[in-house]
Formats: structure tokens, C-alpha cells, sequence
């Protein structure tokens, strides 16, 4: 089945309304500039309320992972979905580089990056798309890692405003990076602009590993419409039914 994310979640309510949908996992964003942001405290609260088979994911922006594994520790999380800019290289070479060294349980990283910059960018594209070669060459330290750069979002924002847009980006344009990522062993997450009623054309076209939504499913910036969720979450699971 498709891994379902519903991110931006800042209240206890929406929360449990998206696990009570089905949701996999639930993104807490700590992005200063975003009308979703959550704080540490707060955060925690909602996590600790939350069942262990759903995945805690925090949201983080910028090219340091310096930044969030205080975050990680206090509330709670069991995911980072870190985003980089267009200029960022992601090239860790080992656990402590990534920021995750000294967790009890390593938690899960999913790196974001905007889909403009290889839709428009011929040789970055080239270069997104050849997972298989990208992936025997990381160093073997980090390769060993698991659930590290195995799993990639590709989102319509950029790093004015990194997610929660509302715009979707040219699906069937992209469709060589996924196939090049399930050759490559690694996983698509689809983001930007999703919402009930075009998820399961997304996931038609590109076939991903997982979809993360946030303001398609939402009344206002950080406020969830509890029926755009169950709407979202049940389009989702009858694209995997008809698929199967």
C-alpha cells in the first residue's frame, strides 16, 4: 500500500483525526517561516498521545543537520524529513555527518529536494534519474545505513517556501526520475499540491513509494478539514485497491 503523510500538523485534534483515517505518518514542522510551524513543546504533547505504529515525522529546512537532533530527542520523533536547496549537495559520509550518531534508535531520514531544479536543469535531471549508479557510489559507511537517503521527496517548492504550496509540479515530466529511483532501490515520496480528488493521478503517473500532503487537505494554513483527510486517505487506499 501507499505510505500515506499528512504534514503540518500543529493540534492534538488533527492529529488524531488523521490516524483515525488511516494516515501512516504525521509531519510537525519546525520551519520558522511556515504558517504550519509547531513548537518543541507543544509537539511533544500531540507525539506522545499518538499510537507507536504511526511514524513522527519533523520538518527541516536548510543544508545543516545540526539543526534538528535536539528536536528529534525532545518530542519524540522517529523520522526527519530534511530540506535542501537547489545549490545543496547531499554528500554525508558517515552517521556522525548525518547527525544521527548517539540515537538510541537512529531515526529515519527523508531528504527533500525541489523537482523544478531537475525538471528544468537537463544535467541535473540526468544526474536525479541514474539512482542505480548514484547509489553504489556513496561511500560505504554511509551505504550501510539503514533508512538514510533511501527514501526521497520531490516537492514543488523551493526554499522561499519549501512546501505547503498548493501547486503540483508536471507529473508525467518527471516520470524518468521515479523510474530511475525504483531502479536505484531508492523510494519516492510525491509532494505539492496534492489532494483528494488528484492524488490518485499522481500516484498513476509516477508510481510512488509514498504521498505527503498538507494544505490540500487543510481549512486554513495549520488546520486540518477532517473531511478532506478522510477524503484524501480513502482516494489514496482506492488507487491501491484498483492497482492491485
Amino acid at each position: 500500500m501507499t505510505w500515506i503523510k499528512i504534514c503540518g500538523t500543529t493540534n492534538l485534534e488533527d492529529a488524531l483525526t488523521a490516524v483515525d483515517a488511516g494516515a501512516d505518518a504525521l509531519g510537525f514542522v519546525f520551519y520558522e517561516k511556515s504558517p504550519r510551524k509547531i513548537d518543541v513543546e507543544t509537539a511533544r504533547e500531540i507525539v506522545a498521545k499518538l499510537p507507536a505504529r504511526v511514524e513522527k515525522v519533523g520538518v527541516f529546512v536548510g543544508e545543516s543537520a545540526d539543526e534538528w537532533p535536539r528536536d528529534v530527542l525532545n518530542v519524540g520523533l522517529t523520522s526527519v524529513q530534511q530540506y535542501f536547496g537547489f545549490k545543496a549537495r547531499v554528500q554525508p559520509k558517515n552517521a556522525k555527518a548525518a547527525g544521527i550518531d548517539g540515537f538510541p534508535v537512529p531515526p529515519k531520514i527523508y531528504v527533500a529536494l525541489p523537482v523544478a531544479r531537475f525538471l528544468e536543469e537537463e544535467e541535473e535531471f540526468k544526474g536525479l534519474a541514474d539512482f542505480a549508479k548514484w547509489k553504489k557510489n556513496l561511500p560505504k559507511e554511509f551505504s550501510l545505513l539503514e533508512g538514510l537517503l533511501d527514501t526521497i521527496v520531490l516537492d514543488s517548492g523551493d526554499m522561499r517556501q519549501p512546501g505547503g504550496t498548493g501547486n503540483t509540479f508536471d507529473w508525467n515530466k518527471a516520470v524518468p526520475i521515479a523510474e530511475g529511483m525504483r531502479q536505484g532501490g531508492v523510494k519516492l515520496i510525491v509532494a505539492g499540491g496534492l489532494t483528494p480528488a488528484n492524488v490518485g493521478d499522481a500516484i498513476g503517473v509516477l508510481k510512488p513509494w509514498g504521498v505527503d500532503v498538507a494544505s490540500g487537505v487543510e481549512a486554513r494554513p495549520g488546520k486540518k478539514d477532517p473531511e478532506k483527510v478522510r477524503a484524501f486517505v480513502r482516494a489514496v487506499r482506492e488507487t491501491d485497491r484498483k492497482a492491485c
